[in-house]
């Protein structure tokens, strides 16, 4: 590289270290413009939900304050990708752009496209691996095609030997002779005001690179022993949280893998092996997204086109504000709301209550979580909906439909999770509390409970609405044989 300025894209890579296209700028010795574009959405990307614009706010102040330590800084621009880099090369001189590679097929073009303008305008442009552990081609079946289940394709992931080992973070930074105009973050309006309904966030979480390393030292010294039992408890601290780290990049599935395996060792195999699994569904996720980018609007199994969907506002609202009348639920739809985050055992329970008890798309469900998720991943989130669906890769078996009451008695057999996000029940015994409406007047009186007036009565009944689903799920199965 000459000594002409780099530009460095960050997208979903919002880290110092481990990241193949910064350290590939710090290397060369050239003085270096680390740049983020609010893009404008080209055909085929998703504009940013709004729970994850709160977190994009307060992870670009981070890696802004990360830059500067090192003698740099970030520059914020809105715009088109093409346009807004086509200026800063002007402005600058650069002589060579670099980005880590997304996946999706609107980002796939969009880079694509000016890749081949910048080329032809004389830059060095490169992109590189730096937000999966494997690129998503590499993993084949023995056929050389796409792989559409997921334990084998984790099996056919791991034969491919080793995961490269991470890369440190610069130590020292060149910048640009002139200091860039950076737009104001807060003219982004990321953040809520009028009401904000971010409130609780930041009690419940710390944003950017040193708090996405925070959650990991945490889990591995706390929460993995444990973890391939604990993890289905949504009572317990048994989960990383790192998801919204992910999915922001501010920390990346190299730096856990390394982390995971040196801090479990061989005295948590069974547990690090299940944690790992869960970097690899999401690995899955990107495979399935590169090879299939129409995932978050199509049924993976066209089958499910024909499915016989319910269009019902009242019900699709009440589940939206947790107000189903089935506690765990409910609770989890809460939890959602205050925090943007929910556990992934209670995702489950949720998106199956959704699609089978009530019969309303997955893709209205996927849309609200993709709002009001803080870790709301391109890949991730799409994949995990037509998997409870039944339409997707890898998908539950058709006839799958997650009991909420015997979900939360297995998993919250206490109820303290339900207590926390349903307060108006948390004087209910654990024998009744996630079957309320199971519970005799006299101890429903004593915990304050008025069925229908504190806390609603179940919005479906659940041997009604199972029967219901199995029944159009028999219906486009019986149709795809015909």
């Amino acid at each position: 590289m000459s000594q002409a300025p780099v530009v460095v894209w960050f997208r979903d890579d919002l880290r110092l270290a481990d990241h193949p296209a910064l350290s590939r700028a710090a290397a060369s010795g050239a003085p270096v413009v680390c740049l983020y574009i609010r893009e404008t959405p080209s055909p085929g990307q998703r504009p940013m939900g709004a729970a994850a614009g709160w977190w994009l706010a307060q992870s670009l102040r981070a890696l802004d304050a990360s830059l500067r330590g090192i003698g740099n800084g970030l520059v914020l621009r809105s715009g088109t990708a093409g346009k807004v880099i086509a200026d800063v090369v002007a402005a600058t001189g650069a002589g060579t752009v670099l980005w880590n590679r997304r996946y999706d097929g609107g980002g796939i073009a969009v880079d694509k496209a000016l890749k081949a303008t910048l080329r032809a305008d004389g830059l060095e442009v490169e992109s590189l691996p730096g937000n999966l552990l494997r690129e998503p081609w590499e993993v084949k079946s023995a056929a050389g095609d796409p792989m559409k289940v997921f334990s084998p394709f984790w099996r056919a992931h791991q034969r491919l030997g080793d995961i490269r080992a991470p890369l440190r973070a610069p130590q020292a930074l060149a910048h640009v002779a002139a200091p860039l105009p950076s737009e104001d973050l807060a003219s982004w309006d990321l953040e809520p005001t009028r009401p904000n309904w971010a409130s609780a966030f930041p009690d419940a979480w710390t944003p950017g690179e040193a708090g996405a390393q925070e959650a990991l030292s945490v889990f591995l010294d706390r929460g993995i022993a444990g973890y391939a039992d604990g993890r289905d408890h949504p009572d317990r601290p048994s989960t990383s949280r790192l998801s919204p780290h992910l999915r922001f990049g501010e920390i990346s599935p190299v730096q856990i893998w390394h982390q995971a395996h040196i801090a479990a060792g061989m005295d948590h195999g069974r547990d690090l092996a299940k944690f790992l699994a869960e970097i690899g569904w999401r690995e899955f996720a990107y495979h399935l997204l590169f090879h299939w980018p129409t995932l978050a609007s199509d049924n993976f199994q066209p089958r499910f086109d024909g499915f016989p969907w319910r269009s019902d506002t009242a019900a699709l609202r009440a589940w939206q504000r947790g107000l189903t009348g089935y506690p765990l639920v409910d609770a989890g739809m809460r939890e959602l709301w205050q925090t943007g985050w929910m556990h992934n055992r209670v995702r489950m329970v949720v998106a199956s209550f959704l699609v089978k008890h009530l019969l309303i798309d997955w893709r209205e469900g996927e849309s609200w979580f993709w709002d009001t998720l803080v870790d709301a991943d391109v890949a991730n989130n799409p994949a995990s909906w037509q998997w409870v669906a039944g339409s997707g890769a890898d998908a539950a078996p058709y006839f799958r439909i997650f009991n909420p009451i015997l979900q939360g008695e297995k998993f919250d057999p206490r109820g303290d999770y339900v207590r926390r996000w349903v307060p108006e029940l948390a004087d209910l015994p654990a024998a009744v509390i996630h079957a309320p409406w199971q519970a005799p007047p006299a101890v429903l009186a004593k915990a304050g409970v008025r069925l229908g007036d504190t806390y609603p009565a179940p919005v479906v009944d659940h041997d009604a609405a199972r029967e219901r689903a199995l029944a159009a799920l028999s219906e486009i199965r019986e149709t795809s044989a015909a």
